[in-house]
């Protein structure tokens, strides 16, 4: 091969990281969308009346919290999510199911129609690779929450 031809065969590397800093046993577990929307709120940045943020949890097959992931961080109305961010980052940390999570700077806690979209579009994305979401909640800055679950929605 010749030397100058070497460029074309270089890559860049891609790599993605998991830190496990709390040990499964003493991580929480997620028995209700009250549980779950108490961890989000506990792990909130400061911005939640502010910034439409969305985080999604994931959890081990006992439903043990191995993580919270921050997808995006939007304006005062909205946020893109893109599910391949999601996804990639429950298959890295070995997740079997995710808890998906927004706020509503607002405090309306009804689901848009593009919530309502949106969760059905990453419910069956996690399908296809065994990673179930379990729920979706809206929170608002007050402390109340919204979940899909609860309401039949997923």
């Amino acid at each position: 091969m010749k030397k100058n031809n070497l460029k074309f065969w270089q890559v860049s590397e891609v790599k993605m990281s998991y830190q496990n800093r709390v040990k499964l046993e003493d991580s929480p577990q997620i028995t209700s969308s009250g549980t779950a929307a108490n961890i989000l709120f506990a792990n909130w940045s400061d911005d939640i009346e502010m910034i439409e943020s969305f985080n999604v949890l994931f959890l081990n097959r006992a439903n043990k919290v191995k993580g919270i992931f921050r997808v995006s961080k939007g304006g005062v109305s909205g946020t893109v999510v893109d599910a391949r961010v999601i996804f990639a980052a429950a298959v890295k940390s070995l997740s079997c199911s995710v808890i998906l999570s927004h706020n509503h700077p607002s405090h309306n806690l009804k689901p848009s129609q593009a919530d309502i979209k949106l969760t059905k579009k990453l419910v069956e994305a996690g399908k296809t690779l065994d990673i179930q979401v379990l729920d979706h909640l809206i929170l608002a800055p007050n402390g109340q929450h919204y979940s899909f679950a609860d309401e039949g929605l997923i």
